[in-house]
């Protein structure tokens, strides 16, 4: 008889290079080419968008530190699904899982295969919002089956292999730093009619009605206005999901959530100057559908600029939904393997990846890229989404506390102080976007309370 060949198990392939590559390419998507704009308005002034995206590169290094020791001292697959269960229980690190399944991760994939799609159509004019099929109450426009081809199109390549995925990720994600690069350095250089440095008027914020902010007034303008570039540079921690495949996770996993993260927050700062010196302040305000990056292209290159932009545009949003496919899986996987999920979402294919887990978050954000709900899901969790980092910044204090026995090849920077910063600095955050816009902020918290019931069904069942 001969003997059973051993069950595919997760295998520790992804190097120090693949793992940055899976940091910078899961955060810069096609925000840092829009939200300017939303962020100019809000505040009104140029020193006021430069400051925001400082802030939110500052915050985001802080709570990668945090991240960095957990990642290193429980390198296993689902990242802060398995931080979230050690730290405050199994419920917590479900409601993790599932708020990353029903909106978070399969929300962001929809959206950026949509934005893919949307620029796409900048340079081939027949993919639009138009629809392209229509029968009763089901219409689809050219731009869903795009969105759609490209979601199926990585996630079969991410479910042959860890190489395919990594490889698709390194090429892009070095594609995307050369093109974002270059449209920095070409600002800073050939930037003319922009903002002058400094000016007056540079820190005078002035907010949409065109008056002057001051006190409270001010510091939700700011909150509101920090939200876009935050958001611009989230998923820094998607590479913490495939911890279980890190090779020397101990060392590669800070060394790429920490530079992946700087690099991205300075490179997102020198966009953002580079727009001000190509543009004048009011065309970043009130650039044609905030597409600030491409009326910076354009305001540079002339007529070349738009097609330039888009082309950038399509190389960064397509690495973006790779780096989201091939990481957000691991967390339903991890799931479903401590018997919280679906059931055979657990199991490996040939190749060693969880193929039906790629599958089932492919199904779900197709769901979403055909409702064309994504983009109010997505707004509705955003303040959800805070409350999540600021509970996995804190996971560093309280397993400080329960488990200090454990071995922490690396530990965060400033501890205490930086973790507990971090934390009064997104709740504040957090209790100012409640106060502004309520009705934008508490469906996100009643989405997250629907894994309560999930929870305790899948517990029941397993």
């Amino acid at each position: 008889m001969a003997p059973t060949p051993p069950a595919p198990s997760l295998e520790r392939r992804i190097g120090r290079l693949d793992a940055t590559a899976l940091v910078v390419g899961s955060m810069i998507g096609s925000g840092i080419f829009i939200v300017s704009a939303e962020s100019a308005r809000l505040l009104g002034s140029p020193g006021g968008l430069l400051l925001t995206w400082v802030v939110a590169g500052a915050l985001t290094l802080a709570a990668a530190s945090s991240c960095a020791e957990l990642a290193a001292m429980l390198p296993r697959a689902g990242g802060q699904y398995v931080f979230f269960r050690e730290a405050y229980g199994p419920l917590a690190g479900f409601l993790f899982g599932w708020a990353m399944f029903l909106v978070i991760q399969t929300g962001t994939i929809a959206a950026v295969a949509v934005a893919f799609a949307r620029f796409l159509g900048v340079l081939v004019p027949s993919v639009s919002s138009a629809p392209w099929v229509a029968a009763g109450p089901l219409s689809l426009s050219s731009v869903q089956l795009v969105a759609l081809a490209v979601i199926a199109l990585l996630t079969a390549s991410n479910a042959t292999g860890l190489k395919a995925g990594t490889r698709t990720q390194n090429v892009f994600t070095a594609a995307k730093l050369a093109a974002l690069l270059g449209l920095a350095l070409a600002g800073l250089v050939l930037g003319r009619s922009g903002v002058a440095f400094p000016g007056p008027a540079f820190f005078d914020a002035r907010g949409v009605s065109g008056q002057t902010l001051s006190g409270f007034a001010l510091t939700a303008a700011f909150a509101a206005a920090l939200v876009g570039p935050l958001f611009s540079q989230s998923a820094w921690n998607n590479v913490a999901f495939a911890g279980e495949e890190i090779r020397d996770p101990g060392r590669n996993l800070p060394f790429a959530l920490l530079v992946g993260c700087l690099v991205v927050a300075v490179l997102y700062v020198l966009t953002n100057v580079a727009y001000l010196r190509a543009l004048p302040f009011a065309g970043i305000q009130h650039a044609p559908e905030d597409r600030v990056g491409t009326a910076a292209a354009g305001a540079l290159f002339g007529a070349a600029g738009p097609p330039l932009a888009a082309a950038a545009i399509l190389v960064s949003t397509f690495g973006c939904v790779n780096g989201l496919v091939l990481s957000g899986a691991r967390v339903s996987f991890a799931m479903a393997r401590d018997g919280l999920f679906f059931r055979g979402l657990e199991r490996l294919n040939a190749a060693c990846v969880p193929a039906a887990a790629l599958w089932l978050q492919a199904a779900w954000a197709g769901v979403l890229v055909l409702s064309g709900t994504y983009s109010q899901l997505l707004r509705y969790v955003i303040s959800a989404d805070l409350v999540l980092y600021v509970g996995l910044v804190l996971a560093v204090v309280a397993l400080r506390r329960r488990r200090p026995e454990w071995p922490r090849p690396y530990r965060a920077a400033a501890y205490p102080w930086l973790p507990l910063l971090y934390a009064a600095a997104g709740l504040l955050l957090i209790a100012l976007l409640l106060a502004g816009n309520p009705g934008g902020t508490w469906p996100g918290y009643a989405m997250l309370a629907t894994g309560v019931p999930a929870y305790f069904f899948w517990r029941r069942r397993s």
